[in-house]
């Protein structure tokens, strides 16, 4: 299957362009750690391990249709349980409480909560479209087992860039359940306002505004502005084809080198050249991915595979947007690039899911199987218009 071997070398080439980056870029935090650069590799191939291994399992053990029994709620049970626990006795780490600390390691859960919500959303959608639920009832659950916990989220961790990324799966979700696109329109209006009064409303995230003028922070570029300034250096020392893999000056100045401005390092280091490259793999992924779901044998397949390469792309633009001034900062990693455990993992996670998908799609696709039934239809009644399912308030049935 063609969309799956692009998507399998898209997700190797990210990793394996992450694994050599991070090795380049972490040099001045190691020597602030008083270690070497070799030892955050290792932990990264470590994380990449773990998280290929999590995705094999979920690719060839675990049908996609799995997600839809019991062991969503308990997953989703566990999800929530550990998002409690970090609002009761979360680590701390740069500002924020979202981490969790379990013997030697720490575990960030909102990373893994993301992917049962899409999942939850996915079920909740298709009992719907197979009447086994009432719009009104969809609703409730929808308020119930994803509204209300990612409220949760965004309230006790402060954590407005994965809302958000939950906010676009589940919009995903719908446009792939076929809700009409107005109801999307009015929702992403809403969801605009509710963000744009999130960051000006709290002065943390107010003063990520700087991304329209870093320099204009009250101190000449050297406090608030001072991150991003120094991403526009190294994009523009970078030039076309770069410094040179370890050449890279700004990742003695620029924070968190290796993790959210780790985009920044690739423009220095390998140049526009080497920049595009990545984004031309996120496309690659975002092609193939869809193709995936396009070619699921079930609408659920479809919800899921669709929802995560969504989200995994959404999440890689909003990083980049924010590395290249176009968007606020959000602290949120380069997918399959960033130093990160928990965030590499459940990357490799949502992977499994879209390759388990590919994997049921050797028989017709929901799409194929919809035009058989309507020539069925017509055939069986050629003087008759379709008697087909009208649209509802949430679209086809």
């Amino acid at each position: 299957m063609v969309p799956r071997l692009v998507f399998l070398l898209s997700v190797i080439i990210l990793t394996a362009i992450g694994c050599v980056m991070i090795y380049s870029s972490s040099i001045a935090q190691a020597v602030e750690a008083e270690t070497t650069a070799l030892s955050y590799l290792t932990d990264q191939l470590l994380f990449v391990v773990v998280g290929a291994v999590a995705a094999f399992v979920v690719w060839k053990w675990l049908p996609c249709q799995i997600w839809r029994g019991p062991f969503l709620w308990i997953i989703w049970l566990v999800a929530v349980a550990l998002l409690l626990l970090v609002a009761l006795m979360g680590l701390v780490g740069l500002g924020a409480k979202r981490w969790l600390s379990l013997g030697p390691i720490s575990l960030q859960p909102s990373e893994f909560a993301k992917i049962v919500f899409i999942l939850m959303a996915a079920r909740l959608f298709c009992e719907y479209r197979e009447g086994s639920s009432t719009v009104a009832q969809m609703l409730v659950k929808a308020f119930l087992f994803i509204g209300i916990p990612v409220a949760f989220l965004y309230v006790t961790q402060s954590d407005l860039g994965t809302t958000v990324i939950i906010a676009v799966g589940v919009l995903a979700v719908m446009w792939l359940g076929e809700v009409p696109l107005r109801f999307i329109a009015g929702i992403l209006v809403l969801g605009a306002i509710f963000v744009v009064f999130a960051i000006v409303g709290t002065g943390y995230r107010s003063d990520r505004m700087l991304f329209l003028n870093p320099w204009n922070d009250g101190e000449g570029g050297q406090a608030g502005g001072f991150q991003l300034i120094h991403s526009y250096y190294a994009f523009s020392q970078g030039g076309l084809f770069g410094v040179g893999l370890g050449n890279s000056r700004e990742k003695f100045y620029l924070p968190e080198a290796e993790t959210d401005f780790i985009f920044a390092i690739i423009g220095e280091e390998l140049g526009m050249v080497g920049a595009l490259v990545v984004v031309a793999l996120f496309i690659a992924l975002l092609y193939s991915g869809m193709r995936i779901a396009n070619a699921a044998s079930t609408a659920f397949g479809t919800m899921v595979a669709g929802s995560c390469t969504i989200m995994l792309v959404f999440q890689a633009f909003l990083n980049i947007g924010c590395v290249v001034g176009l968007l606020p900062t959000t602290g949120k990693p380069l997918p399959f690039i960033s130093s990160g455990g928990s965030s590499l993992i459940a990357t490799f996670i949502m992977v499994g899911l879209i390759l388990s998908v590919s994997k049921e799609a050797g028989g017709p696709s929901i799409y194929e199987q919809r035009r058989a039934n309507l020539r069925v239809v017509r055939a069986a009644d050629p003087d008759e218009p379709s008697r087909a399912a009208k649209p509802g308030l949430l679209g086809r049935r």
